[in-house]
């Protein structure tokens, strides 16, 4: 592969971290993605050598003649992208932890960049996903928590901090959930997959992951049916609040949860359609990504090879 460049991709979240080789049309070099465990009552040095050691093994296999462009890390967030560091709220042992400086010693002479899942999942469904030619999107993920990014004429918005688009900790009405971050009824402790669970079984169905959720829902179990509508209730009110402040024309959503039930897409815009009054929000198209389970580290390597996307 002489000539050949690639981007390294990172995705960093609350259950694992991943890397992979992405070449410039959005391809994930094949046998090259890998991924290592974090999750919350990881260490700091654990988490630090799941890192190190998923950048590692990916890089090895970059091909002989090839050129590591940059690397692009997504992470969940809260992040401070000046200054490259990362405080994921559900890795509490990482606390303004230097991520990027890390991995560009494991790379030394290549550019790493840095910025919040949410952006990274945007760039992805603007690149080959459910937002290409779109110009004013949010990309979502509904999954362990809730995360989003913005491009907004057409041009990916970070914001001074590096966390613009992050819809998981938009207050909703109705809900008194308390969320890690402070807040009260914040979408992510109201509709993620966990929270969602969580809130069945406190009604007293019998289950225990998303994925049982799915089942007993499928099955017309009751609890199952209210928990789904009021995930999707809740995460309706985050978007139409999302699109009376900036405006959005599409919002694709992906993760692990996205896909309990083709009716959360129901509920959601259900909730969107009741703000009819004001046609301007009522009018986001809401739709399932178009990426597969690859998007967060395409979408990490679009940092690189879509740069000029990116907003200074």
């Amino acid at each position: 592969m002489s000539g050949a460049v690639f981007a390294l991709g990172v995705d960093l979240g609350g259950t694992k971290i991943e890397a992979a080789l992405v070449d410039p049309t959005g391809n994930v070099l094949p046998r090259s993605r890998f991924r290592a465990p974090t999750g919350g009552t990881s260490t700091s040095e654990m988490l630090a050598a799941s890192a190190d050691a998923v950048v590692l093994q990916a890089i090895a296999m970059l091909p002989e003649g090839a050129t590591l462009v940059g690397v692009g890390i997504g992470s969940a967030g809260p992040i401070t992208v000046a200054d490259g560091r990362v405080s994921p709220l559900n890795l509490p042992n990482w606390r303004e932890y230097p991520l990027r400086d890390q991995i560009a010693a494991l790379v030394p002479g290549v550019p790493v960049t840095l910025r919040m899942d949410g952006e990274c999942i945007t760039l992805a469904e603007h690149w080959i996903g459910a937002g290409q030619g779109e110009s004013n999107l949010m990309g979502m993920v509904v999954s362990t928590g809730i995360g989003g990014g913005l491009i907004l004429g057409g041009r990916a918005i970070a914001g001074p901090t590096g966390n613009a688009g992050h819809i998981g900790h938009v207050e909703v009405g109705g809900f008194d959930d308390p969320c890690l971050c402070g807040g009260t009824g914040c979408v992510e402790a109201v509709a993620s997959g966990p929270k969602t669970t969580a809130w069945a079984r406190r009604q007293g169905w019998l289950g225990a992951t998303g994925e049982d959720l799915a089942a007993s829902y499928a099955a017309g179990d009751s609890i199952a049916i209210a928990a789904v509508a009021r995930s999707g209730r809740a995460i309706g009110q985050a978007i139409a609040s999302s699109t009376a402040l900036v405006d959005l024309d599409l919002v694709a959503i992906g993760g692990g949860f996205s896909h309990v039930t083709p009716d959360l897409f129901d509920y959601i815009r259900d909730a969107i359609a009741l703000r009819a009054p004001f046609p301007f929000v009522a009018k986001v198209r809401v739709i399932p990504s178009g990426l597969s389970g690859e998007g967060p580290l395409i979408g990490a390597a679009a940092l690189i090879h879509r740069a000029e996307f990116i907003a200074g």
